[in-house]
């Protein structure tokens, strides 16, 4: 499949990326590739909020926004996947183009926008994917127009919790206006305490794990803040984290300079630093979930190594083709075993001891 991805490639990367994204969740959806995963080793299996993991690697939030190909994902061989953006009302986001593929840099920018279908199509159906077969989580967002935004991800929290195994508020994306404010430390407890209100008024029995998806260009005190806070609202985890604005001078495409968020292989050092210092200010108390950059098992372990529990995959699959994850699971293994650990939880915040 690896080799047949690699000689497509040169046709696959003439099409509008947004195009040949629609085209790859059709696919999935209709079950027209074949499944690729494989029966995991037991050292990669991972058990965390009470949720079993068949392996550490996930599908990040962005590519699934609309829950239309969960189970053609997780024939991957994802160990869960993350759908969404998911806003409560339908928006189409900001116009286009708003997808660029930086190949020379094995990166991507987006300004997407968080379009979707809106929560009460996605809800609709997840409930006809009630069978589902693995761990899913739901990434919720606020609309563009609306002024409070903890009203929209309480709205978000009571449409689509009870269809989730975990859910994460995105406070970080940098393509909608004002959103990364809502990082700060006042605006963030405010915001938390009403959404996991929301979330227990939802479910009050037992409610799904609630995570914050945080930026990677924020300050040390903006860190310190969201960990303080994190801790304090007894949030469930933090995803670390989403795309940068920043613009490294190594950057060789030309199109380098379009404005959003840019992700891929450049994002991986920065956001596996702010992974670690996240990991040190929480004291190793907070699940982390690794995202930014991993192309490689080498890549996950690192991200393990400096605390996180799971990783999360997504720009690399463009690039490398969708063998990639089962290539990824099988790197990790062999650097687990190097490094005498029979399970990825033993590694988890390794460079801090």
């Amino acid at each position: 499949m690896l080799d047949l991805y690699c000689l497509a490639w040169p046709l696959l990367k003439r099409l509008d990326p947004e195009e040949a994204h629609r085209l790859a969740i059709k696919a999935l959806a209709c079950g027209l590739l074949p499944n690729l995963s494989r029966p995991d080793p037991l050292m990669l299996k991972t058990l965390l909020w009470g949720l079993t993991f068949p392996n550490p690697i996930g599908l990040a939030a962005g590519f699934d926004k609309n829950a239309e190909a969960p189970d053609g994902l997780f024939r991957l061989g994802f160990g869960f996947v993350e759908l969404g953006t998911v806003t409560p009302l339908p928006q189409e986001g900001n116009p286009k183009p708003r997808l660029f593929r930086l190949a020379e840099d094995e990166a991507v920018i987006n300004r997407m926008g968080f379009n979707n279908d809106g929560a009460v199509a996605v809800r609709s159906r997840l409930v006809r994917h009630k069978n589902r077969s693995g761990i899913l989580g739901v990434n919720l967002g606020k609309n563009k127009t609306t002024e409070d935004a903890a009203a929209d991800y309480e709205k978000g929290v009571m449409l689509l919790a009870p269809m989730a195994d975990y859910v994460v508020v995105n406070i970080s994306s940098p393509n909608t206006p004002g959103l990364r404010a809502l990082q700060g430390r006042d605006a963030l407890s405010a915001l938390l305490g009403r959404t996991r209100s929301a979330l227990k008024t939802a479910m009050p029995g037992k409610s799904p794990p609630l995570l914050v998806k945080v930026a990677p260009d924020l300050e040390a005190q903006d860190r310190k803040d969201i960990a303080d806070v994190a801790l304090a609202c007894a949030i469930d985890g933090l995803v670390v984290s989403n795309t940068t604005i920043a613009r490294p001078q190594s950057l060789k495409s030309a199109q380098c300079s379009e404005t959003g968020g840019l992700s891929g292989k450049p994002l991986f050092v920065p956001s596996t630093e702010i992974l670690a210092d996240f990991y040190r200010l929480t004291a190793g108390r907070l699940p982390l979930i690794g995202v930014g950059g991993v192309a490689s098992g080498a890549d996950a372990y690192a991200k393990i190594r400096a605390g996180a529990s799971l990783v999360q995959v997504y720009s690399a699959l463009i690039y490398k083709g969708p063998m990639l994850i089962e290539r990824i699971k099988s790197e990790l293994c062999h650097l687990l075993r190097r490094d005498g650990f029979t399970r990825v939880s033993e590694a988890v915040g390794a460079d801090h001891r």
